[in-house]
């Protein structure tokens, strides 16, 4: 990990120029270079606009604004020379093997002895992109296919060829690993490598069938989502992301590439309606639209293209009664005797057929496959989870009754599975027949395998606190979302008493998509419906209570979060003695957007970090004014690293790039506080009281003007500035914990009791957007 130090990559496209962006979000300097256009007055004209691209680019591509002048763009013209300090040299030009080659000739002459060079390809062929070239070339070359964007997409496909060095291999692995947050899957080179080459395939099945079956796109959207355990983007709706005039040029690269017995030949035809879409520049989200278009002429009315007519008209719900008449069984929607039924089967057991094909050809490890899928197309499940959840045998039967052709692999997984559990260990099937240890790379702690072997000291409906060795303890929500609850409450509360008697530490962290989206708005919208204030009022205090227990308690206690950690998901990091979070932890106190207010501490953890922060002016009223034009405006953090920025993550709180790594370096911090641990000192807050608030007031009445701030917002703002500003405090009397505490709780439970705060809670939970009134 440590012998890279500076990278280069060459291409300043949206891969390259991606690919650039992560390098530098880990820390490291990157050399962003493209070709010299001709008359070009500005020689790096290509690669600059690229940098301003990345810097604008929605979802954004930098972590941290620090990160973005870790890129210095150049040419290969003027700034080649500049390889010669780079230990690892991206390539990620055009798919032309001939501009390629001629490039890997002027890289051979610049680089540095032992530097790594890669190319992002995903369909030329390793053997041909360094035929001809000399042996000290192929010894450092590997491919380094990426997935786009390169910031969010977890999966990195590694290529080495025969003459690949494995030191080059290894180091490019652990960087990639380690620096990058990649999950490193091993591929043959194979055409299409792992994911693109079942996944164009799997793309390429649900369409064929779609069209020659004549069913509608939102019909077959719902059928490939949900019931398959596949994003709700389905098919169609991926296509469209992706870009649909990428369809015929990967088809035909890999229709050039595979053998002639493959089984995507048989689905490799035409589809005029797609060529149509892509002639009429229906390219996809990217374009006017793809087989979903907003029609803006018609009140920006959602329209979806009819695969039998080939015209727009009206999106609708998807109604399929093959869904309702499965529930939740897979095995059932397969076998429905429905036109939608008929589908599944159709474009599932085929693909689940292909990933059995390409076992031992395309890689070797069910789990490789498995995993390229799940991370490459985000898959819930990888095929052969999927064809364990249907049965092996199952699946042979049904393919024999359609006359398909029953893949090896499938014959030699009859009468068992290609995953099992024995002795509290993950196992999977090999080439060879016989199961062996899923192993898992050196560091990576996963808490879905721990639980094979254990049980929980504690748990309830929706928390559970495990042992997870050397006398740390995990406590783990589990409710949906990992909405924070009374449950969650109760159990938080007794394992800080389980673990002051049994355990050195505690980590608070699991591995759902979010580490928690707040509050159970649900169950608060029900008690105020049904007018149960004290109920309210006593979730609030309890909260407020077992936060403060948790930070006061006699053993450190580190925050391990994981995507979106908003409202109460936040409020409980802000408690803890540090934070190991991972890159992608999106962090903020958002409770305002359902108007509320901050209500088990954010308000007081805020101020007290803002006060003591040594970087703002002196007075109470500079900390005041920050945290307000934070949690005002619901602030999220898109980043771990612009977490540290807002103050929601302290400087010294860590970050964790693989989030499979998370875990393990939640425990060694945590365990790095033990010795001499002593909990913090309660906070003494100088909040500036009446003055201050008017001179918010004032802030949110010029916003309220310019149309910047709805009537509530103006209500909702008031009660926060009433809290941040100390009530009826002024400077020359200090406030302690509990006064603030106080302050927040009685300012929620009044905006609690408004109708503009119960429109709020219940908008957000029928749309899941906020309510602007």
């Amino acid at each position: 990990m440590d012998n890279i130090k500076k990278v280069a990559v060459i291409g300043a496209g949206t891969m390259g120029a991606g690919i650039a962006a992560q390098v530098a979000n880990a820390g490291i300097p990157v050399l962003l270079l493209d070709i010299v256009p001709a008359d070009a007055t500005n020689r790096n004209v290509i690669a600059d606009g690229a940098l301003e691209r990345l810097k604008k680019a929605d979802p954004a591509a930098f972590m941290s604004r620090d990160a973005a002048r870790l890129v210095t763009p150049g040419n290969i013209e003027d700034h080649l020379a500049g390889l010669a300090d780079c230990d690892w040299i991206v390539e990620a030009v055009i798919e032309r093997l001939d501009i390629k080659q001629s490039l890997y000739a002027k890289i051979e002459s610049a680089r540095k002895p032992g530097s790594v060079v890669s190319s992002n390809t995903s369909t030329i062929p390793l053997a041909a992109l360094v035929s001809g070239l000399p042996d000290s070339f192929a010894r450092d070359f590997c491919i380094t296919h990426f997935f786009n964007p390169p910031r969010y997409m977890r999966l990195l496909e590694l290529v080495g060829g025969p003459a690949t060095r494995p030191e080059a291999l290894a180091s490019v692995r652990s960087f990639a690993d380690h620096r990058l947050g990649k999950s490193v899957v091993d591929a043959k080179d194979r055409p299409g490598f792992i994911a693109n080459r079942l996944g164009v395939y799997w793309l390429q099945a649900a369409v064929i069938e779609a069209v020659e079956m004549g069913l509608d796109i939102e019909d077959v959207d719902a059928i490939i989502g949900r019931p398959m355990g596949i994003p709700k983007t389905g098919v169609f709706g991926l296509l469209d992301l992706v870009g649909l005039d990428l369809m015929p040029h990967v088809n035909a690269s890999l229709a050039a590439a595979l053998p002639a017995d493959d089984p995507f030949h048989g689905l490799n035809r035409p589809l005029p309606l797609v060529e149509r879409l892509i002639a009429d520049g229906y390219t996809g989200r990217k374009g006017k639209g793809g087989f979903y278009r907003v029609n803006r002429e018609a009140g920006k009315r959602k329209e979806a293209v009819d695969l039998v007519t080939g015209t727009f008209r009206p999106a609708r719900k998807a109604d399929v009664e093959a869904i309702g008449a499965a529930g939740r069984s897979l095995n059932a929607l397969l076998d429905h005797d429905s036109p939608h039924g008929r589908y599944a089967w159709r474009v599932l057991g085929r693909t689940l057929a292909y990933a059995a094909f390409l076992l031992g050809d395309a890689a070797d490890e069910v789990e490789a496959i498995d995993e390229a899928m799940r991370l490459g197309y985000n898959w819930k499940q990888g095929p052969f989870q999927l064809i364990d959840k249907v049965g092996v045998d199952w699946l042979i039967a049904k393919l024999e009754r359609e006359g398909w052709a029953v893949p090896p692999a499938l014959r030699l997984a009859a009468g068992r599975t290609f995953h099992r559990i024995e002795a509290g260990k993950r196992q999977v099937l090999g080439l060879d027949g016989a199961y062996r240890d899923l192993v898992r790379p050196e560091g990576v702690v996963l808490l879905e395998d721990l639980k094979l072997d254990r049980q929980p000291v504690l748990k309830n409906g929706s928390a559970a606190l495990w042992d997870i060795g050397d006398g740390v303890a995990c406590f783990e929500f589990t409710s949906k979302m990992n909405s924070i609850d009374g449950e969650i409450m109760d159990l938080l509360g007794k394992a800080i008493r389980r673990v002051k008697k049994d355990f050195k530490a505690l980590v608070i962290y699991n591995e759902g998509s979010n580490f928690s989206a707040g509050a159970n708005l649900g169950l608060a919208l029900f008690a105020a419906n049904i007018a149960a204030w004290t109920e309210i009022d006593q979730m609030v205090s309890a909260g407020q209570q077992t936060y403060r227990a948790l930070k006061y308690a006699p053993f450190p206690v580190v925050g391990a979060p994981s995507g979106m950690a908003l409202g109460g998901g936040c409020e409980i990091l802000l408690h803890c003695d540090a934070v190991q979070a991972h890159a992608e932890t999106y962090v903020g106190l958002v409770e305002v957007g359902v108007g509320l207010v901050p209500g088990w501490g954010g308000c007081k953890e805020m101020l007290s970090r803002w006060s003591n922060a040594g970087t703002l002016p002196k007075g109470p009223m500079p900390a005041v004014a920050k945290v307000f034009e934070t949690v005002a405006v619901a602030t999220v953090a898109k980043s771990a690293a612009e977490a540290k920025e807002f103050l929601f993550l302290r400087p010294s709180d860590g970050i964790t790039m693989n989030r499979a790594r998370l875990l393990a370096d939640a425990k060694a911090r945590a365990l790095s506080l033990v010795e001499g641990y002593a909990p913090p000192a309660p906070p003494v807050l100088t909040l500036p009281g009446p003055s201050g608030k008017v001179a918010l007031e004032l802030a949110i009445g010029s916003l309220r003007r310019q149309g910047k701030a709805t009537p509530y917002d103006e209500v909702v703002s008031g009660a926060l500035a009433e809290v941040l500003t100390g009530g009826d405090t002024d400077v020359t009397t200090p406030l302690d914990e509990e006064q603030v505490l106080e302050l927040e709780r009685s300012r929620f439970m009044r905006l609690a009791r408004h109708p503009g705060t119960l429109a709020r809670i219940e908008t957000m939970l029928m749309t899941g957007k906020p309510l602007r009134n």
